[in-house]
């Protein structure tokens, strides 16, 4: 796993820094963009070659054959049944393909990259040297990044967070102002010695990952650690806007993706869920969401928790992932330190996809209606 070097005052958790001793204040100060957050969870991939552009854009889901020096993007690895397997930020300098993963992702997702190089021009390789922090544009620690950051060809490998705009081929399913709309995220590549020089210095303000995790979560920004499971497909985590080009070639698990966002509706869909804070109770990843059954007699389970953290404005909140047909109302979550009370946010509403305006063929007979394929998705 990535890592820095030891950080005063760090509170662990594994080996990933937890807090530095007040997790609100370090949100403000992240928030702010005047702290940088270490990311030993984060783990870089490089690719080099010429031909790694235009290969990795026609084995994942975003369009990557055109990127330039400096541009950023997100990109998602397929099953052939469409489902999410892995999650990478990408950066490219001109020389190398920077890909950022969440660390447990790194080795196989490496790994499926080289079994698929057949006889292209690219090589694959893990860079576990290399270190990560994140940051919130427009304050001090971006100045401090873009000193700091590894940059083998001259450009500062800083990766930009497109969340949560709509980037080109991609498509929105929620409706109304987003709350990521402020979420700046970066991502900075720092080589031993820099990671070493910030940890020695007393002037840099660092936040833990309790911080910059309630950050993503009150933007609602999916991460492949917390969101993606065995069944996931980019539509159910809104993850369409920013790593799926719904235009570009033929890729592995790009006819389901075509099929869920043209004709269908994507079988589960993520909220946002604002949780009641008087017992202090903050459920744990995979804690059941359960709802009130339709006949009111009793409860049925309809989904879990994916993330939960305690916002400095917002209180206790969590992203979840929920049945298509749950209801909209407010739902409880199970823990066990009790149930939880929790208002649902919608995030994928539930008849998200079938966006094709696929005209009907006319019946020249009375026979009655054959049912339409679509309803079946």
């Amino acid at each position: 796993m990535t890592g820095f070097p030891p950080l005063a005052g760090a509170i662990l958790d594994g080996d990933v820094v937890a807090h530095f001793g007040d997790p609100v204040r370090e949100q403000r100060a992240l928030e702010g963009g005047d702290a940088l957050a270490p990311l030993a969870d984060r783990s870089v991939i490089e690719l080099t070659g010429s031909e790694r552009l235009t290969w990795l854009d026609s084995i994942t889901s975003q369009s990557v054959a055109r990127l330039r020096a400096g541009d950023s993007t997100e990109l998602l690895v397929l099953d052939p049944q469409g489902r999410v397997e892995h999650v990478a930020a990408v950066f490219d300098d001109g020389a190398s393909t920077w890909l950022i993963a969440d660390a447990a992702d790194a080795e196989p997702l490496a790994a499926w990259l080289k079994r698929m190089v057949f006889r292209a021009d690219v090589t694959v390789a893990v860079r576990p040297e290399l270190a990560v922090a994140g940051f919130f544009a427009g304050g001090a620690a971006e100045q401090r990044a873009e000193r700091a950051a590894h940059a083998p060809q001259g450009v500062p490998v800083v990766w930009t967070d497109p969340w949560p705009a709509v980037q080109p081929g991609g498509h929105q399913y929620h409706e109304g102002e987003h709350p990521g709309t402020g979420y700046h995220w970066r991502t900075v590549v720092l080589d031993a010695d820099t990671a070493a020089a910030l940890a020695a210095d007393a002037s840099v303000v660092w936040a833990g990952a309790l911080a910059a995790e309630a950050l993503r979560i009150a933007a609602w920004r999916p991460r492949w650690a917390a969101e993606v499971d065995e069944r996931s497909l980019p539509h159910e985590t809104d993850w369409i806007r920013t790593a799926v080009h719904l235009n570009k070639g033929c890729y592995r698990g790009q006819e389901t993706v075509a099929k869920v966002h043209n004709l269908g509706h994507p079988p589960r869909r993520i909220v946002a869920l604002h949780l009641d804070g008087s017992e202090s109770v903050l459920p744990a990843s995979g804690a059941v969401v359960v709802a009130r059954s339709a006949d009111g007699t009793g409860e049925d389970e309809v989904g879990h928790i994916t993330s939960a953290a305690r916002h400095h404005e917002l209180g206790p909140i969590a992203l979840a992932i929920l049945s298509r047909r749950a209801p909209v109302g407010d739902l409880v979550v199970r823990t066990p330190d009790g149930d939880v009370a929790a208002a649902q946010e919608i995030i994928v509403p539930a008849d998200a996809g079938a966006t094709a305006d696929v005209p009907r063929l006319t019946r020249l007979s009375r026979r009655p209606s054959a049912p339409d394929p679509r309803d079946a998705l």
